[in-house]
């Protein structure tokens, strides 16, 4: 199993009063999110086919392949236009690109600058900079280009690996 835990997680575990007020401002948005990893495994058919299947991970390991789902709902009673959903890569995992059709999202690897993984560069080893891989991604993050209507909601996702 590995160990993963998110900003909101943390912010609404701990004591400091900093952290309850944007616990209570997170309880008071009309947005709801909510973030799940699943694994996902190969099941045999008795015709011999294979498909995959994503499930709750009991226990992965390196080499491993995990979903990385956000969901999001809006609760309020108005529309919310031009949202910008981002979600850090869990420690312990390496990006490998989006999951599932919808928006396409634009990664960082520093958690400030986004754009397609094509567009960013890091230091390299012997000085100077170097392409991005996807295993320098840190952060996704999705803008959805039409607002989301009260009540409604939807999910988006990415695939890594367990480094």
């Amino acid at each position: 199993m590995i160990p993963f835990l998110f900003a909101a997680v943390a912010a609404a575990a701990s004591p400091q009063p900093a952290a309850a007020a944007a616990a209570a401002a997170a309880a008071a948005s009309p947005l709801a999110l909510t973030t799940t990893m699943l694994a996902e495994t190969r099941v045999a058919a008795s015709d011999g086919s294979v498909t995959m299947k994503l499930a709750a991970p009991n226990n992965v390991g390196p080499g491993d392949r995990v979903v990385v789902q956000l969901a999001y709902r809006n609760r309020g009673t108005a529309p919310i236009s031009g949202l910008v959903l981002a979600n850090p890569v869990p420690t312990g995992l390496a990006y490998r690109g989006p999951r599932g059709a919808g928006a396409t999202p634009e990664v960082s690897v520093d958690g400030r600058n986004f754009g397609p993984l094509a567009s960013l560069r890091v230091a390299a080893a012997t000085g100077g900079l170097r392409p991005a891989t996807a295993d320098d991604v840190t952060h996704v993050r999705w803008r959805l280009d039409s607002p989301v209507t009260a009540g409604t909601g939807g999910e988006l996702a990415f695939q890594a690996i367990v480094r």
